[in-house]
């Protein structure tokens, strides 16, 4: 079994953290929270980064954004000993996940960029989906740690892949999240069973995975945070900084996204006009049924 050093343990690292201990590997954690550190049953808090990073086989780090990345790895280079795997789960922009990759290589060390789809639910089930840059040789002496975590690892291409995947995935479901829950609005402003009517388009090709499994109109389908008040699940605020990631992405290719900057721009008038940020993304509801929000 591998020593592992994790940092960052919020609602996705966390769980991540837990399913690697509970298969055998021994874990050494940082979070800036101690109840964090407490939390993962089994796992040796350390007192700082530069702690967890010392005399593990692989350090894995999941956080906020690319600018925290950057400054952990600056902090923990000289900490690691040689061999040691580094694998970055965080999702950031491509540009900053490249640079860090590369400092890596300068120690002679490999490292992946390894951001994960599927949210919390997938995290604490394991079930989560990788999309990886890095080398072959890399993945391969991840695979068995990223099994552990999650159901399907897709080796996108070299370092900084894995973000540029992660950027065009979740842009796209930003897109038909809106658009499911413009057209549930339509439907239900007209007389329409918001339930009868899910069911019609999820038998048609309306069909997708916003409507089918993250149903946003609330008490339509159980288990998904629109009947709970869309408490959990994937933040409005998480959502909005991955499309300012997309929206950089296309910048720096000269890509036309007009799809992804209107989601964009919709999500951050409903986090301003709801407060929503701290809500699940398919909250995107109350900007076309804000009476939802009424009792």
């Amino acid at each position: 079994m591998a020593t592992i050093g994790f940092v960052g343990l919020g609602n996705m690292g966390g769980h991540m953290a837990r399913n690697l201990v509970g298969a055998g590997h021994e874990l050494k954690v940082f979070d800036l929270v101690p109840e964090l550190m407490e939390s993962v049953t089994g796992a040796a808090g350390q007192a700082s980064a530069a702690d967890t990073a010392a005399s593990v086989d692989v350090f894995i780090s999941m956080l906020p954004a690319g600018r925290h990345v950057a400054g952990l790895y600056n902090d923990v280079f000289d900490a690691f000993a040689p061999n040691t795997l580094l694998i970055d789960c965080s999702t950031i922009d491509p540009e900053t996940a490249r640079s860090v990759a590369q400092q890596a290589e300068q120690h002679g060390l490999d490292m992946l960029d390894a951001p994960v789809s599927g949210g919390t639910a997938g995290a604490e089930a394991g079930t989560l989906s990788f999309m990886v840059g890095g080398s072959d040789a890399a993945l391969a002496r991840a695979n068995e740690l990223l099994d552990v975590m999650g159901a399907n690892i897709f080796h996108a291409g070299p370092s900084g892949a894995g973000q540029i995947a992660k950027v065009c995935n979740n842009m796209l479901l930003a897109i038909h999240m809106a658009g499911t829950a413009e057209a549930l609005a339509l439907g239900v402003n007209n007389g329409l069973d918001p339930a009868v009517l899910s069911e019609i388009m999820k038998q048609s090709s309306g069909g997708n995975w916003s409507l089918n499994v993250y149903n946003p109109y609330p008490g339509v389908m159980e288990g998904v945070p629109a009947s709970r008040g869309y408490a959990g699940g994937f933040l409005v605020d998480l959502m909005t900084k991955d499309l300012d990631l997309a929206m950089d992405t296309a910048a720096q290719s000269r890509s036309s996204v007009p799809m992804g900057s209107l989601a964009k721009n919709l999500y951050r008038v409903h986090q301003q006009n709801h407060d929503s940020g701290g809500l699940d993304f398919s909250s995107i509801q109350l900007l076309y049924k804000p009476d939802l929000n009424e009792g």
